[in-house]
């Protein structure tokens, strides 16, 4: 996009520049015609440069004295209607620059250059990410520490300052403008082939799909990354070649439905996001009545999940407890929501779910219901990070935060591609199989172990990945032995192997490992630093494989004699 920059900053001093070109002339001339005496006595006229000279340091009121001769009085008559003349001139320009710094135009300008070049400078893998929220602030605060490259624009300013006072390393080139805007998004470097990612996770669904289509056109090749909060606009972006649809309520259903039926799948999917190998008592869904008030889009995701799930329900509509008041715009009205409460049984019920959009509203659902029911299971939804703190104040059993969910989603398949491809898998097993799993795991390495993904590519695992272009057969057993004692073996589980396209669950220890492989890894601290030497090192690779050590040189030579 063209730079306006220097246009502005011409236009704007073209005036006080003939101004000032001007007095200069006017007094530069006088000077020269005005004739002066020597030291002799004689008659002469200024040159040129002498006369510019003494005007310029007069005209900046710097002083040096009267050049090259003492002047006369015609001379210091001119020079008196000169400083005037210039301070004018002066004063007029200075005051224009100062006021042309001051311009919003032209700092809007210069910011857009130095974003421009920003992006152009990008000779790495970067992501576009739409607004400056709750979502993508998390989001970015995690991705810039492993470290990935990342472009921001909102329409806000104040946001996108607020971004800048982040001081995240490595700089990231944020701007604000008009997101529907094709010059804006090119302008953001949509079209370059750098974008790796797009990231719009917008609560409006309309905005989301409509940034989202303008993206897939102007970069067919780019990963687009959305939210969507119906069923029916998931199955339209998928239409239009979308890859990655975050829907929340659709993940809060499979969620629940899982801890209802399949818990351990549930374990296994919530320690992929943090949570540790346990359920505890407190997450313990009963299997009785739910009550859930409100039938908006999360009520109809749940319902699918209920129903899946043998579950007896019953949803109340949040309408009509707001009372009408003259003076007032709306009143809550909390006798209103208690006897809808009532009426649905909530004194029998095992379960409320409050999953309306407005937060005092479910806050409030959840408080009366407790009034009735002091041992009810309760289910919150909060629609934004900001009232973290509240919601957790209320000692809620399970706590559902939209802004959360599509954060962890959102991140899991930009920065952990494997760990989201296991998840996808777990809709295909059935809790026996996660129990094994889940057993397995703790047996080994406890249950606070994490996650690593390894690659064997050349920038990833430089030295597995020359000793299986030798043609050398190195199964997975090898990458578990220590590198202390090769008869030993690490803590590690091999979750899973993504070879292209293939997903591979749960290898055996004599699976042969082939160049490219992703894997995601059960592993310890320690057990991670050694698969890093493993993956790395020639030497460390040749103990594993060998179970002695690789001699080079003279040394080598020496030994083999």
């Amino acid at each position: 996009m063209q730079s306006y920059a220097s246009w502005i900053i011409i236009r704007r001093l073209r005036i006080p520049f003939i101004i000032i070109i001007v007095t200069f002339a006017i007094s530069i001339l006088g000077m020269m015609l005005i004739p002066g005496v020597d030291d002799e006595g004689k008659v002469y006229h200024l040159n040129f440069f002498d006369a510019f000279y003494f005007v310029s340091y007069m005209a900046s009121t710097i002083g040096f004295g009267e050049s090259p001769y003492a002047f006369t009085y015609p001379q210091k008559l001119w020079v008196s209607f000169s400083i005037y003349l210039t301070v004018i001139g002066w004063f007029y320009g200075i005051g224009t620059i100062v006021a042309l710094i001051q311009d919003h135009v032209l700092a809007e300008e210069l910011a857009r250059s130095k974003f421009v070049k920003d992006v152009k400078d990008l000779k790495e893998p970067f992501i576009l990410i739409f607004g400056y929220n709750n979502v993508t602030k998390n989001l970015i605060q995690r991705l810039s520490k492993i470290p990935k490259r990342m472009v921001v624009i909102d329409k806000d300013q104040a946001l996108i300052e607020s971004l800048a006072l982040e001081n995240y390393h490595p700089h990231i080139p944020a701007f604000h403008g008009d997101l529907l805007d094709v010059s804006i998004l090119e302008m953001a470097g949509v079209r370059s082939p750098m974008c790796k990612n797009v990231v719009i996770v917008f609560e409006k669904e309309y905005k989301n799909t409509k940034i989202a289509m303008m993206c897939k056109h102007l970069n067919p090749d780019a990963k687009i990354i959305v939210r969507s909060n119906t069923l029916q606009n998931n199955d339209y972006l998928y239409t239009i070649g979308i890859e990655h649809i975050e829907n929340p309520f659709k993940v809060i259903s499979n969620r629940l439905f899982l801890a209802l039926t399949a818990p351990h799948l549930w374990m296994l999917e919530m320690w992929v996001h943090g949570h540790p190998l346990r359920i505890s008592r407190q997450e313990k869904v009963p299997a009785g009545k739910f009550v859930i008030y409100g039938y908006g889009r999360m009520g109809q995701a749940l319902e699918n999940g209920l129903i899946n799930a043998g579950i007896e329900y019953t949803f109340i509509t949040a309408h009509d407890i707001f009372e009408k008041d003259k003076k007032i715009e709306k009143i809550f009205s909390e006798e209103a929501l208690e006897n809808k409460l009532i009426d649905a049984g909530i004194d029998s019920a095992s379960v409320i779910v409050a999953g309306t959009r407005d937060d005092m509203v479910n806050l409030a659902v959840i408080m009366l219901s407790r009034k009735h029911n002091p041992n009810i299971y309760t289910i919150a939804r909060e629609n934004s990070l900001s009232g973290f703190n509240v919601f957790e104040a209320a000692n809620i059993d399970r706590n559902y935060i939209l802004e959360e969910i599509v954060a962890n989603k959102t991140y899991n398949y930009i920065a952990k591609p494997l760990a989201n491809a296991f998840i996808k898998q777990l809709s295909k097993r059935d809790d026996a199989w996660g129990e094994a799993i889940v057993n397995r795991i703790i047996t080994k390495m406890g249950r606070k172990p994490h996650l690593c993904e390894m690659a064997v590519t050349q920038k990833e695992g430089i030295a597995l990945y020359q000793k299986l272009d030798e043609g050398v057969d190195v199964p997975l057993k090898v990458l578990k032995r220590s590198r202390s004692d090769y008869t030993k073996n690490n803590p590690v589980i091999f979750l899973l192997i993504k070879r292209q396209e293939k997903i591979i669950l749960l290898p055996d220890d004599d699976f042969l490992i082939h160049k490219e492989d992703k894997m995601l890894i059960v592993c310890t601290d320690k057990s991670e630093t050694d698969l890093a030497y493993i993956f790395n090192n020639y030497y460390e690779l040749h103990y594993v494989l060998y179970g002695k050590e690789k001699h080079t040189g003279i040394f080598a030579s020496f030994l083999k004699g």
